[in-house]
């Protein structure tokens, strides 16, 4: 990764801003390559896909409202073991629910700096990292963060997702 200050983009700029609100001094890097997939991250930082944090956007089938899951980059979330959790069946998101409840679109989702307060769950697994990698607001953008870090700053709740 390069260590160079470049200008960011609005989107990373807003997450920089969030990080910032939450005492962090994390800076949010916008890459070269697309980081839109755990796996193109993963390849872009030079980490293992697991250390990617995806955040994934559900919609309550029932009440409707949006709901976050950051998962490990390796796993992939069991809904209906996370409807348990929840309390009620989840299903995913469309795009325009995601931009319109977090502000940002699939492929750039970050834990944190969403439009609207959004319940949120953290996978068990990003426990085991040191540091993680987080979507900051863009599909180029990326922050790492601790996972005790990002379980603060984004109020989650530690689940087994898969």
């Amino acid at each position: 990764m390069n260590d160079e200050q470049q200008p960011i983009s609005s989107s990373a700029t807003k997450v920089q801003q969030a990080l910032r609100a939450y005492g962090l001094s994390t800076t949010v890097v916008e890459m070269p390559a697309s980081t839109r997939t755990a796996k193109e991250a993963a390849h872009a930082i030079g980490c293992m896909v697991g250390q990617i944090a995806k955040s994934l956007v559900f919609r309550g089938a029932t009440s409707g409202r949006p709901l976050l899951v950051i998962a490990s980059g390796t796993n992939r979330v069991n809904e209906a073991i996370m409807a348990g959790v929840i309390g009620e069946t989840i299903e995913r998101a469309t795009p325009d629910f995601v931009r319109e409840t977090t502000g940002y679109a699939i492929g750039g989702v970050p834990p944190v700096g969403h439009d609207q307060p959004i319940p949120v769950w953290m996978d068990k697994d990003l426990f085991v990292y040191e540091q993680i990698w987080a979507a900051a607001g863009t599909p180029f953008a990326v922050f790492g963060i601790t996972p005790a870090e990002l379980q603060r700053v984004s109020a989650a709740t530690a689940v087994d997702v898969k």
